[in-house]
């Protein structure tokens, strides 16, 4: 208990005895008296805890209405506690609505903010114990534990500062427009209006201090709105959710920025005048942007549960924010955002707002943003399957890529031109591993073939993977967007349900996309060893290899099975073209006796010094060399 609360207190009670000893009828009243004053003082201490900034008001309900002495004190208490605004302090609440055809926004009295937000065209989707979906209302702002307050700094209030959530605001409704006023007196008074845009998910948001200077006590000019935001779990895919939800935010003249997504963070910025700032969920925000003048700065802060009570927890995370309003003229005026995060939405606001979709940065968001995603709208906008919209998206990005393709399957051709040559040389070196190498190489440069031809347009083709890997769980789009056997592209499609956990993850389900996936990597997989030649690279390490091949998508699947059914989608069609364009090109495309004859023109020419193949040959003539030396050296132990 601080110095200022002490005084106080000693106040409270000084009064109450000079004012009982005036008052009081006798001593067994005067004894009843300062029973009820302490009981009232005890009533404070256990609605202002000591380390709360802001008081828990009395409210008419905890008023005794029986005793009019006793309310008169209970309104010296609350003038005390609550300064200038001690009349707004105690009242009823009530609620009012405002809604278009989006939204259906709930008001408090208490507080004078919003209670809820129902967004009519979106749902919720949850599982019951049979994992039978069901969809029911999807809300935003909706949890009791939130707070939207503003710290006013009241000049006499007791603890210095009280939060607007505390105070009893007189609400008016005009059109779709609605205002809460809290007094202060004559003339003086904070009030906050929200008006309704229609066909919007947009609330234009002004706050007023009306007659205030000589009430607050702002030397900085300033107001905190302090802003707690407990996000509830809105997807069927935790893991998705909670990567992608954060507070994110811009300051003047800077590029946007957020908050770490995967552990607890804060991002101080005392000083920093901000444009915006957003709660987002992976497909929905709360977003307030200053409009004519900035926020003066911020303070943003992430907190997460720990891993063994996120399962059944309905809140994902806890976001919080603090953000210093100009209080030093009379109206601030604000926008708030509470919906979905469409791309084209908030990228009409021009401003950067559309980062908070998470496409990712660098080269990657790049590839999202400006390529894919309208590759994808200008799909969309004549076909309204979003799972063939997948199909053809896939298909032209084969096409792109189908130069760095033939590529590799033109490479893997020469290289199966060389195989008998390869199989006749290990027959005559059989014994000498590394002499079969050595002389492997020197083979491949003498036919002009680099054994690595065909790796390169795989490396290449690997931005394309990360940025759909990136695309499908943050676009908005295939959110509960059905497509065969899968309900939400957005989330893991559930074709089987397991009675147990997979081990080493916490899933039950198994993915069918993500099953064919690995039956038709295995079918490639399978197809191209036919084609290549192994055995250079010695028994153990040509046996271990090739089981690799087979054995990486297998683990892939316990990985990929709680990807977005849209990526895995995407993958399936990707193999599948994947095989075709190989067995067209290879046997249609390609004319292998055209291929033989260059490789025997090449080996007429004559040979330049240097290059890859070169540089591959004194390797392993070096490395031969090393190994004769280890050999001699064991022989003269001996």
């Amino acid at each position: 208990m601080d110095k200022n609360t002490i005084t106080g207190f000693i106040l409270i009670f000084g009064i109450l005895m000079v004012w009982n000893m005036t008052m009081a009828p006798d001593a067994q009243e005067k004894i009843e008296e300062e029973q009820r004053i302490q009981d009232s003082i005890a009533l404070i201490q256990q609605q202002v805890p000591e380390k709360q900034v802001v008081t828990t008001p009395v409210t008419a309900e905890t008023t005794t209405e029986s005793d009019s002495q006793d309310s008169a004190k209970q309104d010296v208490l609350l003038e005390l506690q609550y300064g200038a605004f001690a009349a707004s302090a105690k009242g009823e609440e009530e609620t009012e609505v405002l809604e278009n055809d989006l939204l259906k926004i709930t008001f408090t009295s208490k507080g004078g903010r919003i209670k809820d937000v129902l967004l009519k065209k979106h749902f919720k989707v949850e599982r019951d114990s049979s994992h039978e979906e069901r969809k029911i209302p999807l809300n935003l702002l909706g949890d009791e534990k939130n707070r939207f307050e503003y710290l006013l700094p009241v000049a006499n209030a007791a603890k210095g500062k009280i939060s607007s959530q505390d105070l009893f605001f007189e609400p008016r409704v005009s059109g779709n427009s609605i205002s809460f006023k809290a007094s202060a007196g004559p003339g003086k008074y904070f009030e906050q209006v929200y008006t309704l845009k229609p066909e919007s998910y947009a609330v234009d948001y002004s706050v007023r201090f009306s007659g205030l200077g000589s009430v607050l006590n702002t030397p900085n000019g300033t107001v905190e709105l302090n802003w707690l935001d407990y996000l509830d779990r809105l997807e069927l895919n935790y893991k998705y959710e909670h990567t992608y939800s954060s507070i994110y935010y811009k300051p003047v003249d800077e590029d946007y920025d957020y908050c770490n997504c995967m552990q607890e963070d804060k991002d101080e910025l005392d000083a920093d005048p901000i444009e915006w700032m957003a709660h987002s969920n992976q497909f929905f925000a709360s977003i307030l942007l200053a409009k004519d003048k900035p926020f003066k700065g911020g303070i943003f802060e992430t907190k997460v549960f720990e891993s063994d009570k996120r399962k059944d927890n309905p809140d994902l995370k806890i976001l919080q924010s603090t953000l210093l309003v100009p209080a030093d003229q009379e109206t601030f005026n604000m926008e708030m955002y509470l919906g979905p995060k469409d791309y084209e939405t908030l990228a009409a606001y021009d401003n950067e707002l559309e980062y908070i979709v998470p496409f990712g940065k660098s080269i990657i968001g790049t590839a999202n943003r400006w390529i894919i995603r309208p590759l994808f709208d200008f799909l969309s906008s004549f076909i309204g399957v979003k799972g063939i919209v997948i199909l053809f998206l896939t298909l032209i990005v084969k096409l792109v890529l189908y130069p760095l393709t033939y590529k590799m399957l033109h490479s893997q051709a020469k290289m199966a031109a060389l195989k008998p040559r390869l199989a006749s040389l290990k027959e005559k070196l059989k014994g000498d591993q590394s002499q079969v190498q050595m002389e492997t190489m020197k083979m491949y440069r003498e036919f002009g073939v680099n054994p690595l031809g065909g790796c390169m347009p795989v490396v290449l083709q690997m931005p394309v993977w990360f940025a759909l890997y990136r695309f499908f769980p943050a676009s908005i789009e295939f959110r509960q967007e059905g497509f065969l056997w899968a309900t939400d592209l957005s989330s893991y499609d559930a074709a089987f349900w397991l009675p147990f956990t997979i081990p080493f993850t916490d899933q039950s389900h198994l993915s069918l996309f993500t099953l064919l996936w690995v039956i038709t990597t295995l079918i490639y997989t399978y197809y191209n060893m036919q084609q290549m030649d192994m055995g250079n690279m010695g028994g153990a390490n040509a046996q271990m290899m090739k089981y690799m091949q087979f054995i990486m998508p297998i683990f892939f699947l316990f990985f990929f099975n709680s990807f977005a059914s849209g990526l895995t989608c995407y993958l399936v069609f990707s193999n599948t073209f994947n095989i075709a364009q190989t067995l067209i090109t290879k046997n249609i495309i390609i004319d292998h006796d055209k291929i033989r004859a260059k490789l025997e023109a090449h080996k007429k020419k004559p040979k330049k010094k240097g290059g890859f193949g070169s540089r591959m040959e004194d390797a392993l003539k070096q490395q031969q060399a090393l190994a004769a030396q280890r050999e001699a050296a064991k022989s003269r132990k001996k």
